[in-house]
């Protein structure tokens, strides 16, 4: 029998008359075997930044020139333009996602999802964004279907900086840039369909808000733990300001380039290192990656060691009555301590400093006063000093040795001086040789040898050089650890120092010399001074409106403008006061919003006990990996202070936090010139020289075994990175224009099959063309093709029978595994089984038809595939859900469950002889019928050549064992197109 192309298309289903939009439609004889049955992201490369495609069929052409602004006819791989606004506006009509708040089931188990909330910035999302968020909502989504309550709510952290700076720029007031902010994010957030409940929407600049943050601060104020010190700030005398962090660079301003130096301050500061124990110990029980808990400890920075006396000496070599006091962790090396050195900012440096070095002490201080903590303590820089004139006793061989003041000690760590050991130390001896100070050796390493490779050793060993009967220390030929234990009693004994627990951690800076934050609740009296706390009854103290956002240029805050505001009376005692004008930071806000999520209406405390009680702690916390320390760490000093006081029931806030990866823009490819303009491959290139970089345009660009090359000069090798988005690069990609293009489920569905979630990524446009791909095969499979106008069945081509054990199989083996890699949250791998199971459904659909497997489509089979779809792309569930038949939201339906009767693996190896010669084997299953083995044989790659064409005179089939096929020999064997 012949057949040709024309006569197999004639007797294609009616979902395959247009396949070449989609080529693993191609019009195939159904003999023959398709190896395009697995999905690649390796399409092409498309740019919304810089207008770059290769067009490959009329389709792309089409989506790529299509302009939201401008409607006009585009053929879709199925219609997402109108399928997600309208399921968008059935959910918030609805309020499909709404969690009940007094009326909620409590004997179901709860799942609180949450996301770090968004600081709301005038850039809108990009999409790196929704990576984090389209996780949490596929687990919010699939957690509900399982029969949880679940908590998903989102808000905005919107007191920040770059909302004043703003306003000062432009006098626009920061309110009104925030609430446009939050206007355009939450339309963006919800044009991505995420489920979030919108009636539990905070802010924290809200006055409703931030009224609970204030009485937080007075509980910390009451309790001892928020107090006042001068601190040093980043002072900026041009600009007449404080600057944050953030603003400084290199030792100036960001804005304007002027030179910034350390200034100390009257600061809030809470005792955060109260609990430095318990936020170290706490760790322990908690599910979060080992990297993140153990940022955590190292910034704590708990130590074991001792605080040992120095006695400053007088000129003529004689105990003055001051002392120095040092904290080390390794006191069996006092014997090597060669010279001190005190930080700057040390408070009895100007008693340290002879006539003589005054001067240079002076500039040095002024020097160290215009660098950043980390700028000074970088380990790369050169370190720095200078002598200080005077000296002091070593307690334990009692030699004097100089006292030197250095920018890489800090006034904030331990006591703002240390013993410098050269020798065991490699800052302290980089310091030593370039000042020609002494080294002296106290540690033999264990394999007995000196060090002689010219650097300290840090390690533990063998105390030598190590004893002195006159003060009755002897730790000669003991062990490290010996020797610091008997360092430690000798010291307590003798009066010259004692065993002590150190911290890293530092007591939390609380104030900012900033407009936009939350006002302080205290007020200062005017006749004595006091600081005196509000009334509870008298929250939330209102920020007050203000036209001039200013520095003041006097180091005053900008609320000191708002004179009536800040001039008042004690409510207690009715004296005249003046209130705090110093704002908080914004991380107060943040450190507490998963509280009011639970209960986010109630003006009478902060939370109800019970409502605590049930959603606390947060199940799943999800955000990037820059919060890792500062944020969690704040959060979880709070949450400890409220269950102290009996708040909250739990000791810890978030029980499990993952950290998403990053994406990255685009791969960038660059070629480098030389200095007569002519292009050289990077092999020779001086790669330190970024002057010379040339920016290639992709479709100039080809792949050459692991490098990429000029497609005019394969000589010339390339540069292909891919780097963070940043509008300076120009490679941020904006998630409004790729929903118009490819719609969002498009978006939510690429952003998870990147990869591991918390791995960082590349952003390729030309990866979502798989994922839509893969959702427009979907659309067919269950809808059909489109009419001849373009549009599609208003039902789905699914039909009441019962699925062959195929299909159960096939299908049970995707919800065993969906199933699976959601709870563990690889959602890349659960993505690829259902395109597994789709390639199987159209394999058997287009070669099975003519032998009776998938030529059709039972309900049970496809609606419990949108169930398994549905957590990953919502809106085509929810669309074809409806066309199912069924007139309510699917959110609510049970998820499909795995029968194990159908996961294992019922197939055998059949044997096939031609003309009683075996010739091959097919895979079959173990009750699988002689037309269904005789069917598989033909489309076999191997034996189809056998029987292409030929005419068969009987077969002979043994079930489980065997299937010959006897050919008629006289027939002519006719070649197949």
């Amino acid at each position: 029998m012949l057949h040709s192309h024309l006569h197999l298309h004639l007797h294609l289903p009616s979902s395959y008359s247009t396949p070449f939009l989609f080529p693993y439609h191609s019009p195939t004889f159904p003999f023959a075997t398709s190896r395009r049955n697995s999905y690649s992201l390796r399409f092409r490369s498309t740019s919304f930044n810089h207008g770059r495609t290769i067009i490959r069929n009329e389709t792309e052409l089409q989506l790529q020139n299509h302009n939201p602004t401008k409607p006009q006819q585009v053929n879709r791989a199925y219609p997402f333009h109108e399928i997600e606004p309208k399921w968008q506006r059935y959910w918030e009509q609805n309020r499909t996602f709404r969690t009940p708040d007094d009326d909620i089931d409590t004997s179901k188990p709860k799942y609180y999802v949450l996301d770090m909330f968004p600081y709301p910035s005038g850039a809108g999302l990009h999409v790196g964004h929704p990576l984090g968020y389209t996780a949490t909502d596929i687990l919010a989504r699939y957690k509900r279907m399982k029969g949880y309550n679940v908590l998903h709510p989102m808000g905005w952290d919107a007191f920040g900086l770059p909302a004043e700076q703003y306003a000062i720029q432009t006098g626009t007031h920061p309110k009104l840039t925030t609430a446009r902010n939050i206007d355009r994010f939450r339309s963006q957030l919800k044009s991505l369909g995420f489920s979030y409940d919108w009636d539990r929407e905070i802010s924290t600049i809200e006055p409703d808000y931030y009224k609970w943050t204030q009485w937080i601060f007075l509980q910390l104020y009451k309790r001892g733990l928020a107090y006042q010190a001068e601190v040093p700030v980043n002072w900026c005398p041009a600009l007449g300001t404080v600057l944050a962090n953030e603003e400084v660079v290199d030792g100036v301003s960001e804005r304007g380039g002027h030179p910034v130096i350390r200034k100390p301050m009257r600061q809030w500061m809470l005792k955060i290192t109260a609990y430095a124990d318990r936020l170290l110990e706490d760790l322990d029980g908690l599910d979060w990656p080992e990297s993140v808990k153990e940022m955590q400890r190292n910034w704590i920075g708990r130590s074991e060691g001792a605080e040992m006396e120095f006695c400053v000496l007088d000129s003529d070599g004689k105990e003055r009555d001051v002392k120095i006091i040092v904290y080390t962790t390794r006191p069996d090396t006092i014997f090597g301590a060669t010279y001190l050195v005190v930080a700057p900012e040390y408070p009895l440096l100007s008693s340290l400093v002879s006539t003589a070095q005054s001067k240079h002490v002076e500039d040095y201080v002024e020097l160290a006063s215009r660098k950043s903590d980390l700028e000074r303590t970088e380990l790369q820089k050169e370190k720095t000093g200078v002598f200080t004139g005077c000296y002091a006793k070593n307690p334990a061989n009692g030699e004097a040795i100089p006292i030197w003041v250095a920018d890489y000690v800090l006034g904030s760590y331990g006591t703002g001086a240390i013993m410098a050991v050269p020798a065991h130390d490699s800052r302290d001896y980089e310091f030593a040789l370039k000042y020609d100070i002494p080294v002296n050796w106290v540690v033999m390493p264990n394999d007995k040898s000196i060090n002689e490779s010219g650097k300290a050793f840090p390690g533990e060993g063998v105390i030598i050089n190590s004893s002195n009967s006159f003060v009755g220390l002897d730790i000669n030929g003991l062990s490290s650890k010996e020797a610091a234990l008997e360092v430690i009693e000798w010291a307590e004994k003798s009066g010259n120092g004692k065993r002590k627990v150190n911290y890293k951690l530092r007591d939390w800076l609380f104030a900012r010399q900033r407009y936009w934050g939350e006002p302080i609740p205290v007020v200062i009296l005017d006749d004595s001074g006091e600081t005196v706390p509000l009334n509870e009854n008298e929250l939330p103290l209102i920020l007050p409106e203000l036209d001039d956002f200013s520095p003041t240029g006097t180091g005053e805050p900008p609320l000191s403008k708002a004179v009536s505001w800040v001039k008042t009376t004690d409510s207690l005692s009715e004296r005249p006061a003046t209130r705090e004008t110093n704002t908080m930071p914004q991380w107060a806000g943040s450190c507490w919003y998963y509280l009011r999520f639970m209960d986010p209406t109630n003006s009478k405390e902060l939370v109800d006990k019970t409502k605590e009680r049930y959603w606390g702690p947060v199940d799943v916390y999800v955000g990037g990996a820059e919060h890792a320390v500062l944020h969690l760490l704040y959060a979880r000093f709070w949450h400890k202070v409220l269950y102290d006081i009996g708040v909250v029931s739990t000791k810890e806030p978030f029980q499990c936090v993952i950290n998403q990866g990053i994406i990255l823009g685009e791969v960038q490819y660059m070629a480098y010139r030389d200095q007569d303009g002519n292009l050289i491959s990077a092999d020779v290139a001086d790669i330190s020289n970024e002057h010379n970089l040339e920016k290639i345009p992709e479709e100039k660009v080809m792949k050459s075994r692991d490098s990429f090359v000029l497609k005019e000069n394969p000589d010339i090798r390339l540069v292909a990175r891919a780097y963070k988005m940043s509008k300076s690069r120009g490679n941020v990609v904006n998630p409004d224009d790729v929903i118009a293009e490819y719609g969002a489920d498009s978006l939510r569905l690429y952003e998870m099959f990147m990869g591991p979630l918390r791995d960082s990524k590349t952003w390729s446009t030309s990866g979502i063309e798989g994922v839509y791909r893969f959702l427009g095969r979907t659309w067919r499979l269950i809808v059909g093709s489109p009419l001849s106008d373009g549009t599609f069945k208003e039902r789905t081509i699914s039909v009441d029978e019962e699925p062959t054990i195929d299909q159960l199989h096939t299908l049970h083996k995707c919800v065993a595994k969906v199933t699976e890699e959601i709870e563990g949250t690889r959602f890349n791998t659960g993505i690829s089984a259902m395109m597994e199971f789709l390639n199987a459904a159209y394999k058997a659909f287009v070669f099975l038809a003519l032998y009776f497997q998938w030529d059709k489509h039972p309900r049970s089979i496809i609606e419990a595939f949108v169930l398994l779809l549905s957590p990953y792309a919502p809106h085509m569930a929810e669309e074809l859900w409806s066309r199912l038949g069924h007139t309510k939201s699917l959110a609510y339906e049970p998820f499909p469950e795995a029968n194990p009767a159908y996961l294992k693996d019922s197939t055998i190896v059949l044997p096939v002889q031609i003309n009683g010669k075996t010739r091959g084997t097919i895979q079959v299953e173990e009750t699988c019928s002689e037309e269904e083995a005789f069917g598989l044989a033909c489309r076999d790659e191997k034996l189809s050549k056998y029987l292409d064409g030929q005419s068969v005179r009987k077969r002979i089939y043994v079930p489980g064992k065997i299937l010959n096929v006897v050919l008629d020999r006289k027939n002519t064997k006719v070649a197949v197109q």
